[in-house]
């Protein structure tokens, strides 16, 4: 899986962000693929849904994971970090996602894979399939 080292906080994520006022989840993803590894590509099927409670200052919330399709070494070579916000990308295994990422990205992860395989999407409640 792909995953990108942001410029202004310690763990790795996979492309994506916030929705923007009148924005839907699936052109926020578009969007924020373009603008954080320059990929202009179709969104591939939704694979998880998942349910965040409010913690620390965050309000509750939901996050949707969408297959990014297939990509390859020649692909990460030529990916664009244009804002600033991503210093570098690499792809990982699972095992080695759950050492970059927060333990409910890595969780919500693990669904994706299972379901990706299965042609399902699951449904979450912090980063746990609940269907």
């Amino acid at each position: 899986m792909l995953l990108l080292e942001p410029s202004y906080k310690p763990n790795w994520e996979i492309p994506g962000g916030a929705v923007e006022a009148d924005e839907s989840p699936w052109a926020t993803a578009a969007r924020e693929v373009i603008e954080e590894i320059g990929l202009n590509r179709p969104l591939g099927r939704l694979l998880v849904v998942d349910y965040v409670r409010p913690q620390d200052s965050r309000p509750e919330g939901v996050a949707f994971v969408f297959d990014g399709g297939v990509l390859d070494e020649i692909d990460l070579a030529g990916l664009v970090f244009g804002d600033g916000e991503v210093l570098s990308a690499g792809f990982y295994t699972l095992a080695g996602a759950r050492k970059r990422v927060k333990p409910l990205l890595a969780d919500r992860l693990a669904v994706a894979v299972e379901v990706a395989d299965q042609g399902m999407t699951a449904l979450c409640e912090q980063g746990i399939r609940v269907a």
